[in-house]
């Protein structure tokens, strides 16, 4: 399973490309404001800046536009800035038109706020290079996010289609691990939620344990 992580800060993509662990990056006007980025300008250049950092992995650049023409001309200037850029396109009438030309002229796309497996169905058909199923909003409203992403599996697994599985609005480690287990092709969640798959309580407590005994092991040859 690929790890995106959802962000903006260039800082935590940093550390999750350390980590060594890192294969894209989701991004969205909200997180970017969070991060204090506004205007045209200076948005396009931090997709660029995020591209830099992640390298060989993708990048998910969000459209504004609701309407078709429009999402054309943001979708291919997005497309434009770097070549790991996806273009991210909203689950709507006029966005499944978009995704299915820019399948046709080579600009990968990913189509999020997906939340039913009718919807994912249409993103595939239409060409959709990832489908993001929003797991933890469904949580929210008592509905089971990561069933859906069974769903989609079987689906997708029946009729062939090419389009990923791409786990959004992930929470925590367990989402992380049961989106693992029932075969999401990719998850994208914040830095907490992938650092908290490295804890474990016998995992301190036996290196603490390893770490007295050889203290004690070197004193006692001293």
């Amino acid at each position: 399973m690929k790890f995106f992580i959802d962000t903006a800060n260039l800082d935590q993509i940093r550390e999750a490309k350390d980590l060594g662990v890192l294969d894209g990056v989701t991004t969205n006007p909200s997180l970017m404001a969070k991060e204090g980025i506004s205007g045209h300008d200076r948005v396009m250049k931090h997709y660029v800046d995020i591209c830099e950092i992640v390298q060989e992995g993708d990048v998910s650049a969000e459209v504004i536009s609701t309407n078709y023409d429009e999402m054309i001309k943001e979708g291919e200037f997005l497309a434009s800035l770097h070549p790991n850029i996806v273009v991210k396109v909203p689950m709507i009438k006029d966005g499944i038109k978009a995704i299915r030309y820019f399948t046709d002229h080579g600009i990968r796309t990913n189509c999020t706020l997906v939340f039913s497996a009718g919807q994912a169905l249409l993103a595939a058909k239409a060409g959709a290079s990832y489908v993001s199923p929003f797991i933890g909003r469904l949580d929210d409203i008592s509905t089971d996010g990561l069933e859906l992403i069974e769903q989609i599996r079987i689906i997708y697994d029946n009729y062939g289609f090419d389009t990923e599985i791409l786990a959004a609005s992930v929470r925590h480690p367990m989402h992380i691990v049961q989106c693992a287990e029932i075969g999401a092709d990719v998850m994208t969640g914040p830095l907490s939620a992938i650092m908290a798959l490295l804890k474990h309580p016998l995992t301190d407590s036996g290196l603490a344990q390893f770490l007295a005994d050889h203290k004690k092991a070197a004193e006692s040859n001293s």
